[in-house]
């Protein structure tokens, strides 16, 4: 997108088309980042550590913020998906990423599915293999709708809302204790490190790192010459993940703050439900059910994305591959019988997991192959809280291993 000069007073023109892709790459990222993952995490902390959860929430904004800043404009810049990237640093690193993000993509696939099969039972009191069968199906649609382009951008927005809106009366209605959270968060109590880990690894490691930048690949929104416009989708992506993860904590924590008892295998809804009542686990079933439609989408799209420069065979039947992925998980998912909320749970930590490996060859690339960026530097800045946040992620992947068994106790 052309910017123009202060001086000119002609029409700007707006490409509407590429609006739409920038506008479903930064909704892509939130929605993913804030997923249902997310939704079944900060239901299951806040039960446990109450307003000092705030502390996680907070951590997880700026580790995201360091991160996403980073890798958005890397790959934007150099025009090549993140694979491609780290096999021109290492060779076959980014067939190892691949691997590792796809793995990661199926398991948080079937998380995602579950969640939405969860969603539709809350709402039509449907079986939750039913559900899940149902949205699949739907996703599927979406991705091999051919009449309306842009047909993924427009289903990432509209959910996108829906789900912001419903999250955002909820917040409202409990009437959160919100000093005490705000205190917590630079004091808190009794917290420890699996739900700060679980919880970047469920809104930033794994396939979401780079649904958002993939995103914008695949649009064609890439090089020097749109660099404004991909470091502004980045910038408003982080804040209305931001946003939409503050007021579900807040949501939820209202509701414990008043004395609702979660329920193990929903707690997300339970505290929907203590609120507003029957009402409320409808609604919730609904804001469930996008947040697992958004992230099937996000998560199939971009595992999908990183095989197709690997594989001539996906490129050329990329919507195919994706179909087949969501197949995949559905079925998965239906062998497993897994409870939502443990699964989710796992998922976030084995992505958390995963994270340091991309980020490293990243930065690095940032640091020191200005070739691949046009020529750019990457700032200073930018590399240092980047570097600080693959630190962190490094120390809680290693601290995580021995403890992810005891997620499914």
């Amino acid at each position: 997108m052309t910017v123009p000069e202060e001086n000119d007073t002609s029409t700007p023109k707006v490409d509407v088309k590429r609006t739409f892709a920038v506008a479903g790459a930064m909704f892509l990222m939130a929605m993913s980042a804030a997923g249902p993952g997310f939704i079944s995490q900060t239901g299951t902390f806040t039960a446990q550590y109450g307003a000092s959860f705030a502390a996680a929430i907070v951590a997880s904004v700026l580790i995201d913020v360091a991160i996403q800043l980073n890798v958005w404009r890397i790959i934007g810049l150099s025009g090549m998906r993140a694979q491609d990237l780290a096999n021109r640093v290492v060779p076959y690193s980014g067939h190892v990423l691949a691997f590792l993000v796809v793995v990661g993509g199926l398991v948080f696939g079937i998380g995602n599915i579950s969640a939405a099969g969860l969603g539709l039972h809350d709402v039509f009191g449907l079986d939750i293999r039913i559900g899940a069968v149902i949205s699949a199906v739907l996703a599927i649609a979406i991705f091999n709708y051919r009449a309306l382009e842009g047909t993924i951008d427009r289903a990432v927005l509209v959910l996108g809302v829906l789900k912001i809106g419903l999250i955002a009366v909820v917040a409202v209605v409990t009437a959160p204790p919100v000093g005490e959270a705000a205190l917590r968060t630079v004091a808190p109590v009794g917290l420890d490190f699996l739900p700060v880990l679980t919880l970047i690894g469920g809104t930033v490691g794994g396939y979401i790192t780079y649904a958002g930048a993939h995103r914008l690949i695949e649009s064609g929104t890439t090089g020097p010459e749109n660099l404004r416009t991909i470091s502004r989708g980045s910038v408003n992506g982080i804040l209305v993940t931001g946003v939409l993860r503050i007021l579900l904590f807040l949501g939820i924590l209202g509701a414990v703050a008043a004395g609702a008892q979660l329920s193990r295998t929903d707690p997300a809804g339970s505290a929907f439900e203590f609120a507003l009542g029957p009402v409320g686990l409808v609604l919730f079933g609904v804001v469930l059910w996008t947040a697992g439609m958004t992230s099937t989408i996000g998560a199939s799209f971009t595992s999908a994305t990183f095989l197709r420069t690997l594989s001539g065979f996906v490129d050329r039947r990329f919507n195919l591959t994706i179909s087949a992925f969501i197949t995949v998980c559905t079925i998965a998912f239906l062998l497993l019988g897994q409870a939502p909320s443990a699964l989710l749970v796992f998922a976030g930590a084995f992505n958390g997991l995963i994270l340091p490996f991309g980020l490293a060859l990243l930065l690095w690339i940032g640091w020191r192959r200005r070739d691949l960026l046009a020529g750019l530097r990457q700032p200073a800045w930018l590399l240092v809280i980047g570097a600080i946040a693959f630190v962190f992620t490094v120390v809680a992947g290693v601290q995580s291993v021995a403890r992810i068994p005891t997620i499914f106790q």
